[in-house]
């Protein structure tokens, strides 16, 4: 059975999800490029069918809002990209280089800016997820990347 990869603790970490939209439109390789030319390290990546249960999981503390369902709905249609980034400050840089939720409202220059659009379809499709706290990361990593670990300082 092979060994689990190790991510060092003393370091932060992010998950960064190539959602849906900005997968089937080819713009996984940008949004790489962006957080790369940032100074960041991609530590895991993998193109995946993300599953119901794996999604209601993920957004969990959502469940109860109206959106929901269409969420759900929207990040299963269509393979999307998985990314374990490591480096300092990650998680707000990450954040920063996203932009805004709604993507007609993001700033040029920031992913979300440059490459998204309302497409009129009722559901926020705003290219990609990026954990917004160490506790989040932490939590969404173990859940779309089980086989990375944290190893104890010896």
């Amino acid at each position: 059975m092979p060994t689990p990869d190790l991510l060092d603790p003393k370091k932060e970490h992010t998950l960064v999800l190539v959602k849906p939209d900005g997968f089937r439109r080819g713009l996984t390789g940008e949004i790489l490029r962006r957080i790369e030319s940032k100074g960041y390290v991609l530590k895991g990546l993998k193109i995946k069918q993300a599953d119901r249960a794996l999604l209601e999981e993920h957004y969990a503390e959502h469940r109860e809002r109206p959106f929901f369902q269409g969420l759900i709905e929207y990040m299963s249609a269509s393979p999307l990209v998985a990314i374990v980034v490591e480096g300092d400050r990650v998680i707000e840089g990450v954040r920063s280089l996203m932009g805004t939720t709604n993507p007609t409202l993001a700033a040029p220059g920031t992913i979300r800016g440059d490459l998204g659009r309302d497409w009129g379809t009722g559901q926020v499709e705003n290219l990609v997820h990026g954990s917004d706290s160490t506790t989040s990361a932490i939590r969404e990593i173990a859940l779309w990347f089980p086989e990375l670990e944290y190893h104890a300082e010896d």
